[in-house]
């Protein structure tokens, strides 16, 4: 099931000017030939309040991505499914919450910080870490950052990730940007991947899909895990 290049979600604010700008990156998508399935924080927090406007919960949770976040989980469950299914090694990241592995007030930023309970971290149910799975926990953005992760893929003989979860402007971004940078392929599942804002989940979308990954629709990457991958173009 082959789509245009640009046929995503950014097609309602991208205009045909900058499309046009973006030409010389359209190229063919594709999964490399060892992918693993890389979650990213799909954690409770971002969950919290349940399927509203992250607008209406932001006063009482404040980390809540609402009716994004619960709109994916669908999508989610049948990526995981399907990784699953063809023994496709799965990791997820997750924020440092152990104790003895994180010093307190050590921050990049003056950002807002609030106290939150540990258990908001854990994976969400529906998501939940199965055998033989790995929980990377991590201090900053990147899943790579400070973290075992290399190794783990490295030792697996791991070309390429999928990628799923929050937030596509932040921490998605981030691990995606590392992976690229430290020689993996990426492929984001497009369904599967969500943010506060649809404005910034739309453009660093249609930036990462142009510059440091293949932005795929759920479809799409079904299709691509159920056939025998292609090679990396020539």
């Amino acid at each position: 099931m082959a789509i245009g290049f640009e046929d995503h979600c950014w097609k309602d604010i991208v205009t045909p000017e900058i499309l046009k700008t973006y030409t010389p990156y359209q190229r063919e998508t594709y999964i490399g030939q060892r992918p693993a399935l890389l979650a990213i924080d799909l954690y409770n927090l971002a969950y919290e309040g349940g399927a509203k406007e992250p607008h209406e919960l932001v006063d009482t949770y404040k980390s809540s991505c609402g009716i994004y976040a619960h709109n994916a989980i669908k999508p989610t469950q049948e990526l995981f499914a399907l990784a699953r299914s063809l023994k496709i090694p799965v990791f997820y990241t997750t924020t440092e919450t152990r104790k003895e592995a994180k010093p307190d007030a050590v921050y990049a930023t003056n950002r807002q910080r609030v106290k939150i309970d540990p258990h908001a971290f854990e994976i969400k149910e529906e998501f939940k870490p199965e055998t033989g799975d790995v929980v990377i926990f991590k201090e900053r953005a990147s899943g790579f950052f400070g973290t075992p992760l290399v190794a783990h893929l490295t030792q697996l003989g791991i070309d390429s990730l999928i990628v799923c979860g929050e937030s596509t402007s932040g921490c998605v971004r981030a691990s995606c940007v590392d992976a690229y940078s430290l020689g993996y392929h990426v492929s984001i599942a497009e369904e599967c991947v969500f943010d506060r804002s649809p404005l910034s989940h739309k453009v660093n979308l249609f930036d990462l899909h142009h510059k440091y990954s293949d932005v795929m629709t759920l479809e799409e990457v079904k299709e691509q895990l159920r056939q025998e991958r292609p090679r990396k173009p020539a």
